[in-house]
């Protein structure tokens, strides 16, 4: 965790908001982008980002899908594992099932 982001902040709100700041995108933006009425839109999404709520999962694969990462990405607490999963995520569904058997199988 850098030293700017609060200890408090939970696995998902850090990296939605990496994810958000990547895109240059506001706290308003994401909230509105996932139906959240723009008055409160900022206000919700800086709960979730600083790990004051956590998002329900409904929610947190909206913001998935706005984000353009996948969910499992956002929950997952290790970087490289979390770097691995976008790898694949972003891969046609047939390329990925390959790549991923070809992993797991050099692992057994």
């Amino acid at each position: 965790m850098d030293a700017g982001e609060s200890s408090a902040a939970t696995v998902v709100g850090r990296r939605m908001r990496a994810r958000r700041e990547a895109l240059g995108w506001s706290q308003e933006k994401v909230g509105v982008l996932i139906g959240i009425d723009e008055s409160s839109s900022r206000a919700r999404i800086s709960r979730y980002e600083l790990g004051v709520h956590e998002p329900p999962v409904s929610t947190a694969r909206l913001i998935a899908d706005v984000l353009g990462v996948s969910l499992p990405y956002l929950y997952c607490e290790d970087d490289d594992v979390a770097q691995l999963l976008e790898a694949l995520h972003r891969l046609p569904s047939e390329q990925r099932a390959r790549r991923a058997a070809q992993f797991l199988s050099s692992l057994a």
